[in-house]
């Protein structure tokens, strides 16, 4: 048993996730109660997470000094790091330069065991646990980490000592390897921390566990079927089936667990891209005898979003019409479920715990009118979306769905900065497609790339006259989980294609940019 303390970090899940892949039992708690489940349960080692606060805030989540005095194995990860030096008098203070991304980390207690390596590294599968492990141990002496955060530890507790530094934090990892006690300024759970995994199961090793890698199986989801079954019996059900990877999963799961008793609901809002609807048809309907039920809410879309300019306001009136449509047809079935394809980032940066912070509302958790007469199913839930994304391949999804990139909830309306009209949703359109276009005709495999309305005019010349007009952003990234990302280095000759293009077939265009913002502190849509 390892135990996660979650002191509001959007990727405290992240870490129970990596830790879990490591074949380890994992429990997050909140603060309050982290001393009582810890003496409850005894664990091996425990874990404290990031979080948005500062150590010196009035509200600030803490933990009582006695965690430190358990003889339990501790790491600390970026407040966690800070929080730890706060208790033992150390000093915290905002940091010279607040860092969000990227950073290089010097490794300054060399690696103890196997040759340093740029690559990640085999987690062991069998025998017993190291003696002596060092928490860098069959990492390099120089490797990128992730970095978010404000403060940072000036000086290390005593009996502590620095384990790596960058060019901006002195104290980016310290340890009192006599108690077992470390902290780290860096993210390792980010898919974007070179050796992130190898860290965690060095300290898994130091709580004296062997790490042994997990993978999702055809038995686990067997598991979830079956889990689904047991759980809603003869009942009545209907999905919100947008196409998209997280809901089409969730859909077939539930069609497989309960058959002709789910009805999938696909809503064209409108805010779609160009071939959304055909091809739902085609894969679902053809391969898998999903009832499917297209509803043409188009107006009722545009209606609500009518004046709506705020990204938050458009989300909870796209999550309340989606509702009112979803509850209407429900009547026609008499169903009293509704299976969502909400998937843990949804549920984060939604405010997913007691101390984080709202990113923004995902219109599917934090949209959502709290007197809704539907009773959600949200199988996918705790799951990041490559594990969606190999459940659905498990399932026998095609790739055509699989491998889709994803596709916001709100559609194009968060896309779309400013107001959102059949005007502007058919630039975006004809811009994205562009852009989707060129880089599947390119050959190149990312996260996601799309278009963006800015909604910024500029000045411009066609055919020698002067035009005032429209500025399209390419955003394309890199990610594995959606809780990080980097932006693409993709070749200037396919964006000045994509741009040459846009601004010749999409005649109210007249600028294209790029968006080479990372995440954080950027996130992956505009809105």
């Amino acid at each position: 048993m390892i135990i996660i303390v979650d002191f509001g970090s959007q990727t405290a899940h992240l870490i129970s996730r990596r830790v879990r892949e490591l074949g380890q039992t994992v429990m997050v708690v909140e603060p309050e109660d982290a001393i009582a489940r810890i003496k409850e349960l005894n664990p091996q080692g425990i874990i404290f997470s990031g979080g948005p606060a500062s150590v010196y805030g009035k509200d600030s989540p803490i933990i009582d000094t006695q965690v430190l005095e358990l003889g339990i194995p501790i790491l600390g990860i970026c407040y966690g790091q800070q929080l730890i030096s706060h208790l033992l008098k150390a000093k915290v203070k905002p940091g010279d330069k607040k860092e969000y991304g990227p950073a290089t980390l010097q490794v300054i207690a060399r690696p103890r065991s196997g040759k340093a390596i740029l690559e990640r590294t085999g987690i062991a599968s069998e025998g017993a646990p190291r003696n002596d492990v060092g928490l860098f141990d069959n990492t390099a002496e120089e490797f990128t980490v992730w970095m978010s955060h404000g403060d940072e530890v000036k000086s290390p507790p005593e009996k502590f000592k620095i384990l790596a530094t960058t060019k901006t934090i002195p104290v980016a990892a310290m340890g009192n390897e006599k108690e077992k006690i470390y902290g780290i300024q860096f993210h390792p759970e980010v898919i974007h921390t070179q050796f992130g995994e190898q860290i965690l199961s060095n300290f898994l090793e130091i709580c004296g566990v062997v790490p042994i890698k997990q993978e999702l199986d055809p038995v686990f989801v067997e598991g979830l079927i079956d889990d689904i079954r047991e759980s809603l019996g003869q009942e009545k059900v209907i999905s919100a089936l947008s196409g998209g990877v997280d809901s089409s999963v969730a859909s077939l799961l539930v069609h497989k667990a309960i058959g002709e008793n789910l009805t999938s609901i696909y809503i064209d809002s409108g805010l779609m891209r160009e071939g959304e609807t055909d091809i739902l048809r085609d894969v679902f309907k053809e391969n898998y005898d999903m009832k499917i039920e297209v509803v043409d809410a188009k107006d009722e879309f545009l209606k609500a979003l009518d004046g709506v300019t705020e990204p938050e306001a458009k989300r909870m009136a796209i999550g309340r019409t989606f509702i009112e449509v979803l509850e209407r047809e429900s009547k026609k079935y008499k169903a009293n479920f509704l299976v969502q394809g909400t998937i843990y980032p949804d549920v984060i940066e939604s405010k997913g715990s007691k101390h984080s912070e709202k990113i923004k509302s995902h219109h599917n958790v934090g949209g959502l009118p709290e007197d809704m007469n539907l009773t959600l199913v949200e199988p996918l839930r705790t799951f990041y979306k490559d594990e969606v994304r190999k459940i659905g391949s498990i399932l026998g999804i095609p790739d055509a769905i699989i491998k889709r990139q994803p596709f916001p909830g709100p559609g194009l309306a968060v896309r779309i900065v400013g107001p959102v009209t059949e005007e502007n949703l058919k630039i975006l359109r004809k811009a994205d497609k562009i852009v989707r276009d060129e880089i599947e005709n390119y050959g190149i495999e990312l996260w996601q790339a799309f278009a963006v309305f800015t909604g910024i005019k500029t000045t411009g010349v066609r055919g020698d006259q002067r035009v005032y007009g429209e500025t399209i952003a390419i955003r394309a990234i890199e990610a594995t989980d959606a809780m990080s990302a980097d932006f693409a280095k993709l070749p200037w000759g396919l964006l000045q294609v994509m741009s040459n293009r846009i601004v010749t077939e999409v005649p109210e265009v007249n600028r294209v940019v790029y968006d080479i913002s990372t995440k954080p502190p950027a996130t992956m849509e505009w809105e």
